[in-house]
């Protein structure tokens, strides 16, 4: 039989691409090791298989007894509802092995269906496991790609256990794995990586779900639920971090001199199991995983396209964004984790309100790898708190101001063009004290693109003088947003005429977008003790 085909018996199904045992298909949990028992048994059914070969086949020079593979049989026994004493599936012949008595027909596999999500002009592919009680987006890190994620047994255990806890969510980033390709030059900044995100949810008809993030999808989870706390139940980040360069006040980081030696390894060794010694130590010479890892990497993106995406994710800093963040929150990190420090896992858990911190013994650094039932198990009882929503209506929010001077027909016209230019950017207009216009975005990118468009729209009115200010905080729409709106405006104060004026966070939060700055004096801000870094939009 082809190790690649479905087995269908009863109303279970076994899916060796994905790794998945379904019943009435919906997946059933089953670790990697008797998933393989399972699946070795009924491709030949009818036929006695002693425990030898069972042990061989399946624990491949590694010495393990007679007792291991008696609990693996149970554990598969508990997953089907087979009775020892009266089996309809699995029959013990005593001392010499078992056989597999289920009627079976077989069917070739592809994996699991995947789907496409339209985020402005990009299909994004997406896929949806699991029907459980609430909704879970995975987001993995760096690349990916849906079909190769099911390739692994071990990474489609991993997402098995996740898809019988709750409707499991997965898709590839623009630029990478299944969805639609872009030019390197156009790799998704982090403002369009959460419009992917709310339109496969949109898809897949999630109003609200748990953000759960691997490594550098941390990040990305993290300003999704600050911005959208109303779309987000719970946030859940593995292996992660708020800064990937290291920093006076962030000594956990890479340098700038360690990035780039990675980066021109990853364009000379791309194709092969490039940085698995850091992701996956415990399986470095394992041939079958690093011939997975190799071809995963390479189905993901191309060489440019990875480099393009390490360069642009080591430039995202999080770290003002986390105390914004109000939803439940677990961060899980491994004590020994050799691509991402576990003091990276503590910063985070630190900085945002009321979250969970759980560290885990272990070096490698895909969840799936190693110790996984740890992980998923920490996973598990957090999901199964019940938890009130938040009565905070506090979101992450981008604060446009635009100062001008000049005559009343300037200044009426200076309003119908910001007004429709917040439109086209899609923002909303909050208020016009005095001379001063402000507007709303929900990504600091099109506030940015915003202010330079209004001050480029105006720019040949010789009696007009305008200047704009952004910066992003927290607001509560309800009530007001007085500390952001404030030093928005004092950002605008101190531009020059024609100019945008932008806090250090909203450079930290807008790379790969094309804008261009350049760093002016700080101004005061009295919130905080320090002064504020000021970058203008050139």
């Amino acid at each position: 039989m082809d190790s690649n085909q479905r087995i269908d018996f009863g109303p279970f199904r076994l899916d060796p691409a994905s790794g998945l045992l379904l019943k009435d298909g919906a997946p059933v949990p089953l670790t990697p090791k008797a998933f393989g028992v399972l699946h070795y048994l009924a491709a030949r059914a009818d036929r006695l298989v002693s425990k030898q070969e069972l042990l061989d086949a399946i624990w491949p020079k590694v010495f393990v007894g007679d007792a291991v593979l008696k609990v693996t049989i149970g554990e598969i026994r508990r997953a089907l509802g087979d009775d020892s004493k009266a089996p309809k599936y699995i029959a013990t012949a005593h001392r010499r092995g078992y056989r597999f008595s289920g009627t079976t027909g077989t069917t070739r596999t592809t994996g699991t269906t995947v789907k496409y999500a339209r985020s402005g002009s990009v299909n994004i592919a997406y896929q949806v496991v699991g029907s459980g009680p609430i909704d879970l987006v995975f987001v993995m890190g760096w690349v990916s790609h849906l079909e190769y994620f099911w390739r692994e047994p071990a990474f489609a255990a991993f997402l098995t256990r996740l898809a019988s806890m709750a409707r499991l969510i997965l898709f590839d980033k623009r630029g990478t794995g299944l969805s639609d390709p872009v030019p390197v030059s156009q790799l998704p900044t982090l403002e369009e990586r959460l419009d992917d995100v709310r339109a496969v949810m949109d898809a897949a008809g999630s109003e609200r779900a748990v953000l759960l993030g691997v490594s550098e999808g941390g990040p990305l989870c993290s300003v999704f639920a600050a911005t959208y706390p109303e779309r987000t139940e719970a946030l859940i980040m593995i292996g992660s971090y708020a800064r990937r360069l290291v920093d006076h006040d962030y000594p956990w980081g890479k340098t700038k001199e360690a990035h780039e030696a990675f980066c021109n390894t990853l364009l000379r060794d791309w194709g092969g199991p490039v940085g698995l010694d850091e992701r996956a130590p415990s399986q470095i010479d394992n041939p079958a995983f690093r011939d997975w890892w190799a071809t995963y990497l390479r189905m993901g993106a191309s060489p440019g396209a990875a480099v393009a995406l390490t360069r642009m994710n080591a430039q995202i800093d999080v770290r003002d964004v986390l105390p914004a963040i109000r939803v439940p929150t677990l961060v899980v990190h491994r004590t020994g984790d050799r691509c991402l420090k576990v003091e990276e896992g503590r910063y985070l858990a630190s900085h945002i309100p009321g979250a969970t911190f759980v560290e885990l013994p272990g070096e490698d650094h895909l969840p799936f790898v190693g110790n996984q039932d740890d992980i998923l198990r920490a996973i598990e009882e957090f999901l199964s708190i019940a938890r009130p929503r938040p009565d905070s209506d506090r979101v992450l929010t981008t604060v446009l101001s635009v100062n001008a001077t000049g005559e009343a027909e300037d200044l009426t016209l200076l309003q119908r063009v910001f007004a429709r230019e917040v439109g086209v950017h899609r923002g909303r207009v909050a208020g016009v004290p005095g001379a001063r216009l402000v507007a709303m975005f929900d990504g600091p990118g099109r506030a940015v693109r915003c202010g330079r468009s209004v001050a480029a729209a105006l720019s040949s009115r010789a009696t007009l003088s305008v200047r704009g200010g952004v910066h992003i905080g927290e607001c509560a729409p309800a009530a007001t947003c007085a500390p952001v709106i404030d030093l928005s405006g004092a950002l605008a104060d101190a531009a020059a005429a024609g100019d945008v004026l932008v806090s250090r966070t909203v450079v930290d939060l807008v790379h790969g977008s094309g804008l261009q700055f350049e760093e002016r004096q700080a101004i005061a801000d009295a919130a905080r003790a320090k002064p504020i870094q000021t970058f203008v939009v050139v």
